[in-house]
């Protein structure tokens, strides 16, 4: 489910997010499914707690997740996850398109790649 790596520059609670974001938008994790605790998953992982709690929170502010108090952390329904962060990943693509076409790639092939990526 999440492996972290020791040599990854990131921190932690960047691993964990980014392998969170992964399962909820690959659908492993399905909308409405309830996450293992901050506990449980810090005990899971050998991480401090505060560490997922960080995470957990992230996802939060991005709209994957989302807490009940008393409950849990539920993973969000597509439809919840989008504005801001849909807004955010325009402008990083946008961004490195850009950088891409100046490095090389001709649009063509960027639009071949994206179309790829949006195969099932």
């Amino acid at each position: 489910m999440i492996r972290l790596d020791s040599r990854d520059a990131r921190p932690i609670y960047e691993q964990v997010m980014d392998s969170l974001r992964r399962l909820v938008v690959s659908g492993a994790i399905q909308p409405g499914e309830k996450l293992p605790s901050v506990r449980a998953m810090a005990t899971t992982l050998a991480i401090n707690p505060n560490t997922i709690q960080r995470a957990y929170e992230s996802l939060a502010a991005e709209g994957y997740l989302h807490p009940v108090a008393g409950k849990g952390c539920f993973a969000a329904d597509r439809g919840d996850i989008q504005g801001r962060r849909r807004e955010t990943l325009l402008n990083r693509f946008d961004q490195t398109a850009a950088e891409l076409i100046f490095l090389g790639l001709s649009p063509d092939e960027l639009s071949r790649r994206l179309h790829a990526v949006s195969q099932p």
